[in-house]
């Protein structure tokens, strides 16, 4: 398979602590990777740094070939890689059909037609939206906030999408429905980087999963030979 994104031996610090520590992982073109690991291991660290939030101290990150690490965040975003950060971070006074709109508002050269149809595609994905078209996004459900992010992420046509905590504080059947979209984009070209509380639901999704424990990869394998590594059923699927 292509190569899409390569962390390579990369390390990030925060002052004197090495929060992730020579760390490689790839994403290949089509892929749902997933990251799994317990709080504080290093994983929003991670996508941090992939989206220069927090520049790497050590290595390298390359998508398509080409070494990032002298880029800001918003050349990051031009490249194509978009990240759904945990939180959410939508515009709580903004309606649902503005923060949809803001998503596109890097791609200068869309034409109107193009922005309705992606709209249409997103409210298809997501049906609740649509009737929530004109209200503020801060009055909204944590699951519907959560639809929200990832449809204002969709809408800027990502190379790279990476997701945070997608299911995080959601009910289960808002749950299924946003693993559901995951799939659903991922079947339609975008290739997938995703950290998940729901170990069991990511590796389930997921073509290849690593795992990170105190900052560092301590095994990688695909993602149904992990559900069935005992390690990772022990620490991370609560079976004995």
């Amino acid at each position: 398979m292509t190569a899409l994104l390569e962390l390579v031996n990369m390390s990030v610090r925060y002052g004197v602590i090495e929060a992730v520590r020579g760390i490689s992982l790839t994403v290949n073109e089509g892929e749902i990777v997933t990251l799994i690991g317990g709080n504080g291991a290093g994983k929003t660290t991670t996508l941090r740094a992939i989206s220069m939030v927090h520049a790497p101290s050590h290595g390298s990150i390359k998508f398509r070939g080409e070494d990032l690490t002298h880029l800001r965040s918003d050349q990051i975003v031009d490249k194509g890689i978009i990240h759904v950060p945990e939180g959410r971070h939508i515009f709580p006074n903004m309606s649902v059909h503005e923060n949809l709109t803001m998503g596109a508002f890097q791609r200068t050269t869309a034409t109107r037609q193009e922005l309705v149809g992606e709209l249409d595609h997103i409210y298809e994905l997501f049906p609740v939206l649509k009737e929530r078209l004109r209200q503020a996004g801060g009055t909204l459900s944590g699951g519907e906030q959560q639809m929200l992010a990832i449809g204002r992420a969709l809408m800027a046509k990502p190379k790279l999408l990476m997701l945070d905590e997608p299911s995080m504080g959601l009910a289960p059947q808002v749950v299924e429905r946003v693993f559901s979209v995951i799939e659903e984009v991922n079947s339609e070209g975008i290739p997938v980087l995703l950290i998940e509380q729901n170990a069991a639901m990511a590796l389930q999704a997921a073509n290849r999963g690593y795992v990170i424990e105190s900052g560092e990869i301590v095994l990688e394998d695909d993602a149904k030979k992990l559900l069935g590594n005992d390690q990772v059923r022990k620490a991370y699927l609560g079976e004995e």
